[in-house]
């Protein structure tokens, strides 16, 4: 087909000129609307023909990228086992402490009887945490022994309280071999009867005493419903000796299952489904009320470790050890994906299970809807095809026979092509997802046009489908693994405070808030002995997961060097030229380091080219402490640094930063400065640590506004209180 400016040679228009010529005195001016209105209606339908297919695409492609996000179950199912598992590790771990300070105050002996004497229940304290005794029926608390027992307890009262408070704990209790039960609770009211007596109780005849004795170490009990509550919960405990291994007490903590039941039964949805499977391969929490993975109690437990469903009892026995990948498994006559995590805690797996079928409603949405659309398509262009054919019919019934001749060869040339075209659209499906040229479309005319304007736009359809399927699946991943890397980097920082709460001569707390997912400052404190505290921070040159693993790797050289019983100044020696040694990515890292001599207050302590500390001594105010500075770590081999001693006194604070506090900027270019800083600090007669330093992030967030953050926060603060007696 072939243009010559307005006049089109070799097109439609010129077939149905050609045939005008040979009919101009029969056919006249009613030939040339009806050809014309002809040619609109196959545009047109054509036209909605594509629009129709391109808002289908564009629908199933959103519904794609949503299956990839919401079905990512590898990343969830893994989140949710680890963070279950960290609920019963934090119970042990507060039981562990329990256990441990009762042993102390047991290997103390009579020496330490002595203070007031913990009393019963007290209904007014209820919903207050607090302490109180809890006899067996029988005990007499005036027995020399038990009354020994029970001053012994008395003194553990305060501290198991707070206790509770730092880990969150709705309960602890420890009980003894005398029949006597120090228990920690809000639910004082619960345990007085009626007539006002303080109900009896035996902590020697309840599971998680037993157990505990005869297992001589930490246990936990499997689930069951609380005789106070009537929730479902479980109970870690561990025995106490005394320093003959005798037997003197159990210590025990509950953790209510409510929040997470509730979190496992609400986890349904279309085609997915969580289930909880305890050490006896019995299933304890499902979102499924019936089935296989449906709850089941007494009797109709079942060990799904040792049944006929192979499949699950080897998904099961391996996600025991560690977690499995997904697969593919017929459950209750679907089939399903399936992936296991294990809460290496208690021995308990979570399963995440989710419909296959479902999965692959997308692809069926697409064929159905693809096929509905050209159905739709061809019923309109027979139904407008045919009205057309009858009109030009009736038509040329009067005419020639030469001309009607002509006209049936004309439209079986326009059509034929069309016909074609349809049918190949027809057979587009899952496996056959792009429309192609072919011989019969080339016709020279506006019908080859439009089956290569149909194939282009059908290639780019396909080339976007999975183009979006690979930038969805590229981004999570990346997501993933910068999320593993923040949590990694995290944990490689101290963050539980407080740091050191059996030591009172000092408080400590410090912070990192990075400018991106990992950032290249961090701190460190550890006590080199029992006198020597060591407190670092340092900023690592550049941003981003290159400055992360460079400040790994300055962190474990400085720590390892301080553990040797090394001066600050051979600290950093030392880590320079380990830096040094191998430094192809030219690096560097700036450092203060201070080493506390806790009985004395005396710090020795070495600046790599790092901020100036800020110092407020006893009743004073903070002012920057401008000590000498070295060159940076990592920068030049060879350098020496030098150390400097500062003596603190009972109720000097030392308070230290990176470059990113000062250096915040706000929206206007202005930075947040050091004066703002010291203004901060000072606006506070005392601030303990942790208050000190939360003080200044919300001054510098305040500053900044909604301006974004270019560098990492970190801080640390020392209060130092003197030698203790």
């Amino acid at each position: 087909m072939k243009r010559f400016k307005n006049l089109v040679i070799g097109g439609i228009q010129n077939k149905i000129f050609n045939l005008i010529l040979l009919t101009v005195l029969l056919i006249g001016v009613v030939a040339i609307p009806i050809s014309n209105w002809h040619t609109r209606m196959l545009s047109s339908l054509t036209e909605e023909t594509g629009k129709k297919q391109q808002e289908s695409m564009a629908e199933i492609t959103g519904s794609v990228i949503d299956q990839v996000i919401r079905t990512n179950m590898d990343r969830i199912t893994e989140r949710d086992s680890q963070l279950a598992d960290q609920i019963f590790q934090s119970l042990k771990t507060q039981v562990i402490i329990m256990g441990e300070y009762a042993e102390n105050l047991y290997s103390v002996g009579t020496g330490a009887e002595g203070g007031a004497i913990l009393s019963g229940p007290d209904a007014a304290e209820q919903g207050t945490l607090c302490a109180k005794l809890l006899m067996a029926g029988g005990a007499d608390p005036e027995e020399k022994e038990t009354a020994k027992t029970i001053s012994l307890l008395s003194q553990m009262s305060d501290v198991m309280v707070k206790i509770c408070r730092a880990y969150e704990a709705s309960n602890c209790y420890i009980g003894t071999p005398e029949g006597v039960t120090l228990m920690v609770d809000d639910l004082s009211a619960n345990w007085i009867e009626a007539d006002g007596r303080t109900q009896a109780y035996d902590a020697r005849t309840r599971e998680w005493y037993q157990r505990a004795a005869e297992a001589q170490g930490t246990i936990f009990t499997d689930v069951y419903l609380d005789n106070t509550t009537g929730s479902m919960c479980v109970t870690c405990a561990v025995p106490v000796y005394d320093s003959d291994g005798t037997l003197r007490a159990v210590a025990a903590a509950d953790r209510f299952l409510d929040a997470m039941e509730e979190e496992v039964a609400n986890s349904a949805e279309e085609g997915g489904y969580l289930a909880v499977i305890n050490q006896d391969g019995h299933v304890i929490m499902s979102s499924q009320t019936e089935g296989t993975l449906s709850v089941r109690v007494g009797t109709e437990a079942k060990d799904l470790r040792t049944t006929n469903h192979t499949q699950l009892a080897t998904l099961l026995r391996d996600a025991t050890i560690r977690k499995t990948d997904i697969r593919m498994m017929e459950i209750d006559g679907k089939q399903v994906y399936a992936i296991g995590a294990p809460m290496k805690t208690l021995g308990w797996v979570l399963v995440t299970a989710f419909d296959a079928k479902t999965a692959e409603q997308p692809i069926r949405a697409l064929e159905t809807n693809y096929e509905a659309i050209q159905g739709e398509a061809q019923a309109v262009y027979q139904e407008k095809s045919g009205k057309a054919k009858i009109q030009i019919l009736i038509l040329l019934l009067g005419l020639l026979a030469l001309v009607l001749a002509g006209a049936l060869i004309l439209g079986k040339r326009i059509v034929a092509p069309l016909n074609l075209m349809m049918r190949r659209i027809s057979e587009l499906s899952y496996t056959n997802t792009e429309f192609k040229m072919e011989d019969g479309f080339r016709t020279g005319d506006e019908v080859e046009e439009l089956a290569k304007s149909f194939a282009d736009i059908s290639h780019k359809t396909v080339l976007y489908v999975e183009e979006v399927k690979r930038i969805t699946a590229e981004k999570e991943r990346i997501g993933t693994e910068l999320h593993m890397a923040n949590l990694i980097q995290s944990s490689m920082l101290p963050h539980i405070f407080p740091a050191f709460p059996e030591r009172q001569e000092f408080d400590l707390y410090a912070s990192m808030d990075p400018a991106r997912e990992v950032g290249g400052d961090f701190y460190d404190f550890f006590l080199v002995d029992k006198d020597h505290l060591c407190m670092v921070i340092a900023d690592v040159s550049g941003k981003g997961i290159p400055a992360a693993l460079f400040m790994m790797i300055s962190k474990v050289i400085i720590q390892s060097c301080a553990m040797l019983g090394k001066t600050a100044e051979e600290i950093l020696n030392k880590t320079n030229e380990a830096l040094c040694s191998n430094n192809q990515a030219e690096m560097f890292v700036t450092v203060w380091l201070g080493i506390l001599e806790i009985s004395t207050g005396k710090i020795v302590a070495a600046n790599a080219g790092h901020e100036f500390p800020a110092l407020k001594r006893s009743g004073g105010r903070f002012e920057l402490f401008r000590d000498r500075h070295g060159f940076i770590i990592g920068g030049m081999s060879g350098m020496k640094y030098h150390g400097y001693e500062l003596q603190l006194e009972p109720g000097d604070q030392l308070f230290v930063y990176t470059d990113g506090v000062p250096e915040a900027t706000d929206g206007n270019l202005q930075l947040f400065g050091t004066d703002r800083m010291l203004k901060v600090l000072n606006q506070e007669d005392s601030v303990n640590p942790e208050q000190l330093l939360r003080d200044v992030r919300a001054a510098v967030d305040d500053f900044v506004g909604g301006a974004e953050q270019f560098d990492d926060l970190t801080m640390l603060s020392l209060t130092y209180n003197g030698p203790q007696t």
